[in-house]
């Protein structure tokens, strides 16, 4: 399933629930709904607590698993048509923007601890070149 509508997302799983509780006469988990959809486990699960948590499904929790049911279909027609969910990506920019401005910074940072060492061993050199320059006072 390479559906990135939320609208749709919510019919296809509200669908596999009824479809499924209808074959088997009990609700199905979250790993039989993403089996029914063709959809990873990581998916179903986003697409199911998004589902939880406007109030259309709910869920039962088993000692062994999670099983899944309809609360109220009628939510759905709330869901936006049409909206991708780019949040993802959205997310993976944000992440390399921030990773790309760290970087700028570790970049800053070793230029001026570069520059430190560079003034302090100019500074020694200029010490020892002075040390050496004074003449030797020799024992009478």
């Amino acid at each position: 399933m390479q559906h990135s509508d939320s609208y749709e997302n919510a019919h296809l799983v509200v669908a596999a629930i009824r479809i499924f509780s209808h074959q088997n006469s009990r609700h199905p988990s979250i790993d039989e709904i993403c089996r029914i959809l063709s959809i990873s486990l990581e998916q179903g699960y986003l697409i199911c607590k998004k589902l939880k948590d406007m109030g259309i499904v709910d869920v039962v929790e088993g000692a062994y698993e999670n099983h899944f049911f309809i609360k109220d279909h009628l939510k759905i027609e709330e869901i936006p048509k049409g909206k991708k969910e780019d949040k993802f990506e959205d997310a993976l920019k944000k992440f390399k923007d921030s990773r790309k401005d760290f970087s700028k910074e570790i970049e800053s940072f070793q230029a001026k601890q570069a520059k430190k060492q560079k003034a302090l061993f100019a500074e020694l050199e200029e010490k020892l070149k002075k040390g050496s320059d004074k003449p030797k006072s020799t024992p009478e």
